[in-house]
């Protein structure tokens, strides 16, 4: 039989309505999905402006343009919204239904039925079997399992894939039979545990005398294992706690199949070390651990588990043995247990102090470990204590807490683990680079101090070269107040001394902040502990610390809470015009990826909450790099250009009719077919700049990732700010003079073939429009910069569309079904068979685009911008290896060439087969725009001497990651 659960209240309960058991995510049905879409859509301000606009050309005293010019282009944009959430409700309705159907057995009237989870009542009992969904919120009311035991894998509730286990409680764990629980009644709350994990520590000793074994572990030092062969009580003594004083569970599929089941990482490692040095933790019960100690069974009686959290930092268990004796195993962070062990042995303390020092210097995960006696007599009155405020209605929590503290004193030194925690594969260069590109990193996790610092310098976010690094330590406001302002006064008195003239302010006003970035010399880096970053973090403090912080390179904050690294974030989006990204792979940086701008997750060995919580997720820290520098850069740089080619050929169609109404005396007549007027954006213009925004690149992927320079335009703002926006508009304009004056003054002493006056409003609405697609056409093929078969068809097809859809509004078919509508009738034929409108469109072209063509040659040459100096060495990289080949082609004989052939590119080969300045050398081509007097190709040769930096070889590990 599997376990049986029930919902807490019994069915049919009316003190509170019970709410029903069926899953609805979706947001529309058959009936409510149009007017409920519409409401949704037209809470969109654009939506409302075009339905505004809409009802004013509905009145015909007040508009001279048809309706349909504009709801076409509305029902368009409605439509496409209205399928894309059709869609994704479609889909949802389609989960809805897979859940709600779920089938679960229930107990009705005595006898077990297959009930729909939709079905499905508050106070039903239900029955599951092995493999099964859970319907709903359960209390376990017993389980075919030893001691009711059930083991529950939380996956579709918190993203955890790892088994939680749960106890039935004592009353009900015998209620087996149908009978007793069809007439069992109670009320019951539901309680949620913590996520279960196997993690094993590679290190090579024989533990062939161990039949228990785990093969995978290995171990170094043989020493160790000697001991313990040998009966050394305080080394047994070490290993007994590591096999008694975890949450780990042990299922056991085969004799001597072991599974460890732990609720991180390290715990899992640390058992299976006991295991293997003949400490085997064997099971559990509710109130039992059997241990098989060197191949001897021991069962110690369970009395209490003080858990871990990440105040206490530490968890302990208290057991009695065999022989009666009861005793307290205690392990956790050294910051918290040595400061509660007995005065005696200071010497080992002191030595395992160092130990500790020496390990976090290496970058490993520290643990001590400690253990007490307890009299039997005191034993009883502190669990009559901790019964009482166990049962408490008010301040629970604290007096369990109190409670803790008092019985985990007055320890006794066992020793001290370390666990190696490596660093994910290439994350010291992915750091490297994205610092390159001006990103700022700053670290935030829960290592103690001296592992954190060891990350630090192992992912190169802290060198021996930095200026100084300032370590944060205070326990006091003041104490953190006062180092943070040592800390400003170096940075100042160092700027000071280099002559920049900063002058420093004691205090900073959080209403202008004024960042000190720019104005420090040397490259400083901040260390801060979790005590001191709650201090930091204060109203009255946080802008001296953020300052502080943000005039350091590196900054890492040890010891944090997940509270306190969303605090973090959200402080620097509080006062820094910044876009924050988090990046993390554990449930404790959940809110700290929700808190920033973008959330990244990463899928490892911490479960995935991070990942179903954030925007973006890979397996990977270091595929950030090309999240970022390829994929960010690239759809920055397609937004700009999409906005600005939008206002460009939207300020050039419009203002057309701004100098038509000069002539025409401003009686609102459009210069315009009003078809052409709806077509404008929705055919002839869209997909072009559609595809620019999709496909569009000014340097390769390979490219953004050699040059992080690149990446700063958009952290500056540089290709799409008020500058950029009005000359867009200058350049709108301009157009849309030109296209209006030219064919003006070209048509007022024009003729036509036959002689007749070639004026007429008619053809020179078509010849404008002509000239407006054909311009704005070459435009966007002028700042199209790398071009697909999808840009070639939308351009040139947009042009194509244009001239069907213009022939056949003009043609005499359609003007006899509705002569009303298409009064145009053989216009384009006419206008567009006489050689001046060609002359005229190609005049309007030419004239309208040249200066764009002139301007951007000239600044290329003049002041090229990075992605044009990285395009060009490309380039040149192309051509000289082209040569090359001919050169190898040809053998000897190419021995007698001039070398004045390659006079035109003197010092490029050096250049580029050196290496130089070709990988990561962002920081000398960012200073080929800094001369506007000089050609870029004099800039290059000035250059070629110039040093660039490369990125180093990956690192080992995979099992660790940071949090940005």
């Amino acid at each position: 039989m599997g376990p049986l659960g029930m919902l807490p209240a019994p069915r049919g309960c009316t003190l509170l309505p019970a709410p029903s058991n069926c899953i609805k995510t979706s947001k529309y049905n058959v009936v409510t999905f149009l007017p409920v879409n519409l409401f949704e859509q037209f809470q969109e301000v654009a939506n409302t402006y075009f339905l505004f606009l809409l009802i004013l050309q509905l009145i015909p005293q007040i508009s001279s343009l048809s309706w349909f010019t504009t709801i076409v282009p509305l029902v368009l944009v409605l439509t496409i919204t209205a399928v894309k959430d059709a869609t994704d409700d479609y889909f949802r309705h389609k989960s809805d239904n897979q859940v709600n159907n779920r089938q679960s057995q229930v107990l009705l009237g005595g006898v077990l039925r297959q009930e729909q989870w939709m079905n499905v009542r508050v106070g039903d009992i239900i029955k599951l079997e092995n493999n099964q969904f859970v319907a709903a919120d359960l209390l376990l009311l017993c389980s075919s399992e030893p001691h009711g035991l059930c083991y529950v894998e939380t996956a579709e509730l918190d993203g955890e894939t790892n088994t939680k286990v749960r106890q039935a409680i004592p009353v009900t764990s015998e209620l087996g039979d149908t009978s007793e629980l069809a007439r069992f009644d109670g009320d019951a709350q539901d309680v949620l545990g913590r996520k279960a994990e196997l993690g094993e520590r590679p290190e090579p000793v024989d533990f062939s005398f161990n039949p228990l074994a785990d093969a995978r572990f290995q171990f170094w030092d043989p020493g160790l294992l000697e001991a313990v062969k040998l009966g050394d009580p305080h080394v047994h003594e070490f290993f007994r706690l590591l096999s008694l004083c975890h949450t780990v569970m042990s299922e056991e599929k085969s004799e001597g199949e072991l599974y460890y089941k732990a609720q991180s990482p390290d715990e899992g490692a640390l058992v299976t070390a006991a295991r293997n040095f003949g400490f085997v933790f064997r099971s559990r019960t509710p109130k039992t651990v059997t241990v098989h100690e060197l191949g001897r069974a021991v069962t110690y009686q369970l009395l209490a588990i003080l858990d871990f959290n990440n105040i206490r930092k530490r968890m302990s268990v208290i057991v009695r043995n065999p022989e009666g004796k009861i005793r307290l195993y205690c392990k956790g962070a050294d910051t918290i247990l040595l400061e509660r062990l007995r005065p005696a042995n200071q010497d080992l303390t002191n030595v395992t102090a160092d130990h500790l020092n020496e390990y976090a210097g290496e970058g490993l995960r520290t643990l001590v470990l400690a253990c007490k006696d307890l009299e039997e007599s005191y034993y009883e009155d502190w669990a009559e204590r901790l019964r009482r405020a166990s049962g408490a209605a008010e301040a629970r929590d604290d007096r369990l807490a109190r409670l803790y503290d008092e019985v985990e004193h007055d320890m006794t030194l066992l020793g001290a683990t370390a666990i190696e925690d490596k660093l994910q594969q290439g994350v010291p260069e992915t750091i490297a680079i994205l610092t390159l590109a001006n990103i700022k990193i700053w670290v935030l996790t829960g290592d103690k101090q001296e592992t954190a610092v060891n990350i630090g310098y192992s992912c190169k976010m802290l060198t021996d070269d930095m200026t100084e690094v300032f370590v944060v330590t205070g326990h006091t406001v003041l104490e953190v107040r006062e180092e943070l302002r040592k800390a400003r006064e170096k940075m100042m008195d160092a700027s000071r001394s280099m002559g920049n003239g900063f002058s420093y302010q004691e205090k900073l006003s959080s209403s202008k902040l004024t960042s000190v970035l720019e104005a420090i010399a040397g490259e400083y880096a901040l260390v801060i502990n979790g005590h001191s970053l709650a201090h930091a973090l204060e109203a009255d403090m946080e802008v001296e610390f953020l300052e502080t912080a943000c005039a350091c390179k590196a900054v890492i904050c040890c010891r944090v809470t997940p509270l306190q690294k969303a605090q973090v974030v959200e402080l620097v989006k509080k006062y820094k015009k910044a876009v924050t990204l988090a990046i993390g792979d554990g449930a404790n940086d959940v809110s700290m990826i929700k808190t920033a701008h973008i959330g990244v997750g990463i899928s490892g060995q911490e479960g995935i909450q991070a990942v179903l919580a954030s925007d973006y997720s890979f397996s990977q820290f270091k595929f950030l790099q090309r999240l970022l520098l390829v994929h960010g850069r690239w759809s920055y740089l397609r937004m700009c250009k999409f906005l600005c080619y939008f206002f460009y050929k939207n300020f050039a169609f419009t203002m057309v009719h701004f100098w038509f109404g000069f002539f025409c005396g401003f009686s609102a007549q459009t210069v315009y077919d009003q078809y052409f007027i709806t077509l404008y954006n929705i055919v002839y213009t869209s997909l072009p700049v559609l595809a620019m925004g999709v496909f569009d690149q000014d340097v390769p992927e390979q490219r953004s990732m050699e040059y992080p320079k690149l990446y700063e335009p958009g952290q500056l703002n540089l290709l799409f700010n008020k500058r950029e926006f009005f000359i867009c508009i200058a350049q709108g304009i301009y157009t849309s003079v030109l296209m209006f004056f030219i064919p003006y003054g070209v048509f007022a002493d024009a003729t036509r073939d036959d002689g007749a006056q070639l004026a007429d409003y008619q053809s020179f609405a078509v010849t404008v429009a002509t000239s407006l697609v054909i311009v704005v056409s070459v435009q966007i093929g002028l700042d199209t910069g790398f071009w697909t078969a999808i840009n070639h068809f939308f351009i040139w097809g947009s042009l194509a569309a244009y001239f069907a859809i213009l022939f056949a509004m003009h043609s005499d078919g359609l003007f006899q079904m509705f002569p009303n509508q298409f009064r145009f009738v053989g216009n384009a034929q006419n206008t567009l068979a006489q050689p001046a409108v060609w002359l005229t469109i190609a005049l309007t072209t030419v004239v309208c685009i040249m200066p764009v063509v002139a301007f951007r040659f000239l600044k290329l040459d003049l002041k090229p911008e990075l992605s044009d100096t990285v395009r060009y060495t490309q380039l040149v990289r192309k051509k000289q290896k082209a040569q090359h080949r001919c050169m190898r082609r040809v053998g000897r004989a190419g021995s007698r060439r001039s070398g004045y052939a390659f006079s035109h590119q003197e010092g490029f080969g050096e250049l580029i087969m050196s290496g130089k300045n070709m990988r990561l050398s962002s920081l000398a081509l960012s200073g080929f725009a800094a001369r506007p007097s000089a050609g870029w190709i004099e800039t290059l040769r000035k250059k070629k001497g110039g040093e660039g930096s490369a990125a180093g070889s990956p690192s080992g590990g995979a099992d660790r990651t940071l949090k940005v």
